[in-house]
């Protein structure tokens, strides 16, 4: 058995495989890692060698991975992507306090950024990071401290703390010509439908208000299909059409007038989906995350007590 392909491999010389497969340059890898080409040269040939595979095919002017090179990338760039958040978290340690916040990015948008200056005016000291991503972060994620996710009761973690339930409405800019006044004015109309195929779609569609407003079979005007609800909601204020909108989302817009809610509160249905504040398992309990817990759900109980007010 060879034993020198035993040994664990050098973080050196897996930074330096990375670098090329990601820039498929020997060159670019070098400059980016502040080392000669020579010098990333041995260190990929060295790599192999404790490999006993190659990891590139060489050109004239280009390089490619081969197979066992695309396995390898595989593994590593994952390992190395953790590796440096570690790093990161333990810098960030002796300086400042940090607290890391994973959200989808329409919750961030247009509920928890308006209200962060509160937080940042009484705690100046604390610095928040905000990850705003659709897909659930890995609860071992070194710099994320909690979540705030979008689920049914059921499928939130234990340990979740509810935030505040859902409340759908239509919305349209007060500025927009000949607002709908009942479910058949939609007719006249471009709804503006949030293009999702999660389950919870089924709830925040324009389809499913219709049904529940004996509107079934109405067809609109035109449709326009976007990603995101901000995207939606954006689409709304600036007069393009009527939005189904998650009213705990736009409480602001609506306060200011610069929404109107054209059927008032008979226009408003409910989803069985809720908002949660989620917690890392065996996280450290620190004060300033304690203190944005508390925070946070101060901010969640003025949204509760205003949605149940509407």
């Amino acid at each position: 058995m060879n034993t020198q392909r035993q040994r664990p491999l050098a973080v050196g010389p897996l930074r330096a495989f990375e670098a090329v497969a990601r820039r498929l340059s020997f060159r670019a890898a070098g400059e980016e890692l502040h080392l000669t080409q020579p010098a990333i040269s041995r260190q990929i040939r060295s790599l192999e060698d404790e490999l006993g595979a190659a990891l590139f095919l060489r050109g004239t002017r280009h390089v490619e991975l081969t197979g066992a090179g695309s396995a390898l990338l595989r593994s590593v760039a994952p390992l190395l992507d953790r590796l440096d958040a570690g790093v990161r978290q333990i810098r960030t340690a002796q300086g400042r306090q940090r607290i890391g916040v994973t959200t989808f990015a329409s919750f961030a948008s247009l509920w928890l950024i308006p209200r962060l200056q509160d937080f940042q005016q009484a705690h100046p000291d604390i610095d928040i990071r905000i990850s705003a991503s659709d897909a659930l972060a890995d609860l071992d994620d070194p710099e994320l401290d909690l979540a705030l996710r979008y689920c049914l009761p059921g499928a939130a973690p234990a340990g979740s703390r509810p935030l505040f339930g859902e409340v759908l409405t239509p919305v349209v800019s007060p500025r927009l010509p000949n607002p709908p006044r009942c479910a058949a004015d939609l007719a006249h109309q471009m709804l503006l439908e949030e293009d999702d195929h999660r389950p919870s779609a089924e709830y925040l569609s324009w389809r499913h208000w219709l049904a529940l407003n004996a509107a079934p079979a109405l067809e609109p005007r035109g449709w326009m299909y976007l990603n995101y609800t901000y995207q939606q909601i954006q689409a709304a204020l600036a007069g393009q059409g009527v939005a189904l909108a998650r009213l705990a989302l736009v409480r602001e817009p609506l306060a200011r007038g610069e929404l109107i809610e054209p059927f008032g509160a008979a226009g408003r249905i409910h989803s069985p989906y809720a908002y949660w504040l989620v917690r890392w398992p065996n996280r450290q309990e620190r004060p300033d995350l304690q203190a944005f817990e508390s925070w946070l759900l101060d901010r969640a109980e003025s949204t509760r007590s205003a949605l149940g007010a509407l």
